[in-house]
């Protein structure tokens, strides 16, 4: 390669961009004209040669350029890096990469005092490699909750969606819970922090089924996660049953309260739906109080939503007041034209008072994402606690034998005055020699060999300490370790009765006062039909096409009272139809012949029309019921567009259908009998796309029922 070609230089000859000269001396040749394309039709070869000819191939992906090595695996990256280090928690400890750092600043800054908020977001981000509004946002969220986080200060109102106070105006620190579950750097796995500086923790050595104490939530590239909150007492009872063999089942308590139907649940899984109603209470016949909401719902949120029901007419409130503070309160007095019966049936079906929610427990398992059920999620993260649990064990019979082996040869050392021996040493290496002779008679009462490290340890001993000596007290102290190594060992040998104990002390230390809020129960699906009133006046504007719900307006005329949910079909005068929805104000089509609200159960009128044919000039005559129809699309009832409607008729009964009617006909045609009389007795009910029988290939004036 020549010295100073960059490597993606191509060693063919540059070609000109379009419009642009291939050299110097292009400007003055004129383009050599492009050759004819050969005769589709002849028989002869093209005058070009075969290979150009030859239609131009796409051009192939470069390997060897330089950025399609980071192209092809950017996106990757990135996907990967946001499912496991951002939007998905992990199944060893039910955090997500944030929480996880909060917790760590808060433990590694823990001296029981307060913290401010400010502060543990400025160290966190020490970890985190995010700004410090998603920091704040997520430690503002775990002090709502408050089983890991202990809240200081206005953090916000969950009930009534107000937001918390600035970082600098609030403060936290661990709960008691958290430093007791959560936390234990003999047993965590550490890693280096983003910038190399300090290290942090791979996941927290989690006790408990954080993940489901929490719930998570969090969208990712390709995938969501959705794990709802669970009630503390039921993880507790649900673990104990796992340790003991037992069947389980758990099912989400969310902290707002409400009515929820956990029918089509499905442990979590994806696919699973459950339906949560505000709890709603009747104080007077016109008075009704929301006390509890749906997941996901404020106080707010809800108030808009009953006030867009209000404003389209599907509810009659005359006053809604919104007196929540420790608990959600939320006044509906109803006006006078209202339904107290139908009042809570309108509510669940126009409102946010009911909400779905579709619940995919998704966590990070080996690096990599699972979709599984909370029961699973539980199981795992209950063996894993038993298995920390043991690990704890473990270490700390580790060290009550090292102490023990500590405190034996001090015993050894002061009591057969083996430090007299290194009186006379005049070197270290004597001293230690001496020590070590001194211990000789004595190892067999000891459990493992003695080191250099034990004899120097020996030699560190103070005067003070040798001459206060107390025989008694040690031997106190050697037994007290023995009874608890014994222990340990015991505890070891039974360790899942052990991780009982631990669940069992755990619910009697923090379940105290956490009773469930939310009510199971199975709800009924809500027909809006069952429950709305035909409150609402229809207006119609035939000349412009427009349909009006109550408007006063002179050039609109009432149809009928109606409800928010009914349709409306409009027949045109050329010979069109139509299906819309009501609303405020809704454009249907210019010169409406006729319009009718169309029943729930379906149309099931007869209609007649004769109809002036554009194309072929004819009058036909038809009879045909609607059937099935698509809101907002135009239905041609004639045999070609542009048509005319001279005759329409519509009845619920069929013997009331016109037998007969009168046709006059234009006075400029060439018909020597320009009225006569039209039998339509004849005429069968067909589909409503049927041309229908002629009547005259005459143009008609006017038709009468005769």
């Amino acid at each position: 390669m020549p010295k100073g070609k960059h490597p993606s230089d191509s060693d063919q000859p540059e070609l000109p961009l379009a419009g642009q000269a291939a050299g110097p001396d292009a400007a003055s040749t004129p383009p050599a004209e492009s050759p004819a394309p050969a005769d589709p039709v002849s028989d002869g070869a093209s005058e070009l040669p075969a290979a150009e000819a030859a239609e131009p191939v796409a051009p192939q992906n470069n390997d060897n350029a330089p950025l399609a090595h980071s192209y092809r695996n950017w996106f990757l990256d990135y996907a990967s890096y946001v499912i496991l280090d951002r939007a998905v928690p992990h199944l060893d400890d039910g955090l997500k990469p944030v929480q996880r750092r909060i917790l760590h600043t808060l433990y590694e800054k823990d001296d029981g005092r307060f913290h401010k908020v400010a502060n543990i977001v400025g160290a966190t981000m020490a970890f985190h490699p995010h700004g410090d509004a998603s920091i704040g946002a997520a430690l503002v969220g775990m002090g709502q909750r408050a089983w890991l986080i202990e809240p200081q200060g206005n953090y916000g109102n969950t009930l009534t969606g107000d937001a918390a106070a600035a970082p600098r105006y609030i403060e936290c620190r661990l709960t008691p819970f958290a430093r007791e579950v959560l936390f234990n750097p003999k047993t965590t796995n550490w890693q280096k922090s983003y910038d190399g500086r300090s290290e942090e923790p791979v996941t927290l050595p989690a006790k408990f089924p954080i993940t489901l104490l929490e719930g998570a939530e969090g969208i990712a590239v390709g995938l969501t996660t959705k794990i709802l909150p669970h009630n503390f007492n039921d993880l507790c009872r649900a673990s104990i049953n796992h340790l003991q063999g037992k069947a389980f089942r758990i099912r989400p308590d969310f902290p707002s309260g409400g009515i929820a139907d956990f029918s089509a649940y499905h442990d979590g899984e994806r696919g699973a739906k459950v339906k949560v109603r505000a709890k709603v209470e009747q104080r007077s016949r016109m008075q009704f109080a929301i006390t509890e909401l749906p997941y996901g719902a404020t106080t707010e949120s809800l108030k808009a939503s009953i006030e867009s029901a209000i404003a389209k007419g599907k509810l009659k409130v005359k006053r809604i007041e919104d007196m929540t503070s420790e608990s959600v309160e939320i006044l509906i007095e109803l006006s006078s034209t209202a339904d107290p019966d139908k009042f809570i049936d309108q509510l669940y079906v126009f409102t946010d008072c009911e909400v779905t929610l579709s619940p995919a427990a998704c966590v990070i398992i080996d690096d990599k994402p699972s979709f599984m059920g909370v029961s699973e999620i539980l199981r795992r993260s209950v063996d894993r606690a038993r298995a920390l649990l043991g690990q704890e064990l473990e270490i700390r019979l580790a060290e009550l034998a090292d102490q023990w082996h500590a405190d034996s040869l001090e015993r050894i050392f002061i009591e057969e005055r083996i430090y007299r021996r290194i009186e006379g040493a005049k070197t270290w290496e004597a001293v230690l020699h001496e020590i070590r002779e001194g211990l000789v008679p004595h190892v067999k009462k000891l459990r493992r060999e003695v080191t250099d490290e034990d004899i120097t340890r020996l030699t560190e001993i103070r005067i003070k300490r040798i001459s206060a000596y107390n025989r008694f007290k040690a031997d106190e102290a050697i037994l007290a370790l023995e009874k608890e190594m014994k222990q340990v060992k015991h505890d070891l040998a039974h360790l899942t009765d052990y991780a009982i104990a631990w669940f069992e002390r755990l619910q009697e230390k923090y379940g105290k006062g956490h009773k469930r809020r939310t009510t199971s129960d199975e709800i009924e699906q809500i027909s809006a039909a069952s429950v709305v009133v035909a409150n609402q006046k229809l207006h119609v504007n035939k000349a412009e096409g427009f349909i009006a719900l109550n408007t006063r307006k002179d050039d609109f005329e009432f149809v009928q009272d109606v409800t928010p949910l009914d349709d409306v079909v409009a027949f045109m005068q050329d010979a069109t139809c139509k299906l819309v929805r009501v609303a405020e104000k809704v454009f249907i089509g210019k010169n409406i012949e006729h319009l009718h609200v169309v029943p729930k159960d379906g149309d099931d009128r007869y209609y007649t029309l004769i109809y002036q044919d554009k194309e072929s000039g004819k009058a036909f005559a038809k009879r045909f019921q609607l059937g099935g129809m698509t809101r907002e699309k135009v239905y041609n009832l004639a045999a070609s567009e542009g048509s005319k409607l001279v005759f329409f008729d519509e009845t619920k009964n069929p013997d009331s259908m016109p037998k007969a009617v009168t046709v006059y006909l234009s006075g400029r045609c060439s018909a020597r009998v320009k009225e006569f009389i039209f039998d339509l007795s004849e005429l069968t009910v067909g589909a409503r796309g049927n041309k229908g029988v002629t009547v005259t290939q005459y143009p008609i004036r006017d038709v009468k029922r005769a």
